[in-house]
């Protein structure tokens, strides 16, 4: 009889073990406001599957996509407040967290694509992820979003006398209110879920994205010309609370850093790709599309950028970003 008590107890400890390693396993919220059929929403998903495989699923990522859980800002205030865990979310709504992200809400800052990337995987970045921690989230790596450039549904936008008087949608940024501004139009903050209907309506006269905005966005449908004059090249951050981070090894952390990266690397080709056939298919909905003078609007800005680089808190870094070309 005690032989049957000794091994039932035994078997209930066992059950109760593995019911507490089972419930080890540390499970994250990853929420955007992109689209789940976006490039980088497929990225991240990849993303989350390589943190799972390498911790032997004792780590577990589950993605909120389609803002589910909030617009960028609202989803970066649960990721302060630990109700979300990691988010993408662009530096110009991180701006409003760290005056050290207003530097790349800046015009005309990269030159191109390829001083982007010069940058951005440089060791120019790596006091960034951390300028955060304060804030309650530091940060992981970068996303490529484009270039954004200017759309309209009346004339086209060759010169910055062409912006005067349209209303313009941006992000709710200050950088991007004062650079339309400079440039002669309205700055119109509106999120980017509203865009559409506030085109179609004629609420604003105009927005500026990259092209997977006329596409995936359906912007094009109701624009008529998409002027490339490429004058933000705004980066996205993936970035991770304290407070996850807190619930991570060492190893786990570092896995999901490493992950990071990778993700990185594999968003950049499926961004270009995605890029060109955006492009593709911009011409076939009959948008007509200009390559304009990029001189006069970098004239415009000058006073913008000059006002920055004045500004102790990210000088250092506007002036570190422009020589390294």
């Amino acid at each position: 009889m005690k032989n049957t008590t000794y091994a039932l107890v035994a078997l209930a400890a066992g059950i109760a073990l593995s019911s507490t390693a089972a419930n080890a396993a540390v499970r994250l919220k990853l929420a955007d406001a992109l689209a789940a059929d976006h490039p980088t929403s497929i990225i991240l998903q990849q993303f989350a599957d390589e943190v799972e495989e390498k911790t032997n699923g004792d780590v577990k990522i589950r993605l909120y996509m389609n803002a589910v859980l909030g617009s960028e800002r609202e989803v970066l205030e649960q990721v302060q407040n630990g109700a979300v865990d990691i988010t993408r979310v662009s530096a110009a709504n991180l701006e409003n967290f760290n005056p050290i992200y207003q530097a790349f809400t800046l015009p005309y800052l990269f030159s191109d694509q390829e001083h982007f990337y010069k940058v951005m995987d440089g060791p120019i970045i790596d006091p960034v992820y951390d300028a955060s921690i304060e804030s309650g989230f530091k940060g992981l790596t970068y996303f490529d979003s484009g270039a954004r450039s200017f759309y309209t549904k009346s004339k086209c936008v060759e010169t910055p006398d062409d912006l005067k008087g349209q209303k313009l949608r941006v992000i709710n940024s200050h950088t991007s209110i004062r650079m339309v501004e400079l440039m002669g139009g309205i700055p119109t903050p509106l999120p980017y879920g509203e865009i559409y209907t506030a085109l179609q309506q004629g609420v604003i006269d105009g927005a500026e994205n990259n092209p997977t905005a006329l596409t995936l966005g359906r912007h094009g449908e109701v624009v008529k010309c998409y002027s490339l004059d490429e004058h933000l090249r705004i980066p996205d951050f993936l970035v991770i609370s304290n407070t996850a981070l807190a619930k991570l090894t060492d190893e786990q952390q570092a896995i999901i850093k490493e992950a990071a990266v990778h993700a990185t690397e594999a968003q950049k080709k499926a961004w270009n790709e995605a890029v060109d056939e955006a492009m593709k298919q911009i011409a076939d909905m009959g948008v007509e599309i200009v390559r304009p003078d990029k001189a006069p609007f970098q004239e415009k800005v000058a006073p913008l950028i000059e006002e920055y680089k004045a500004n102790p808190a990210i000088g250092q870094l506007v002036d570190a970003i422009q020589n390294a070309q």
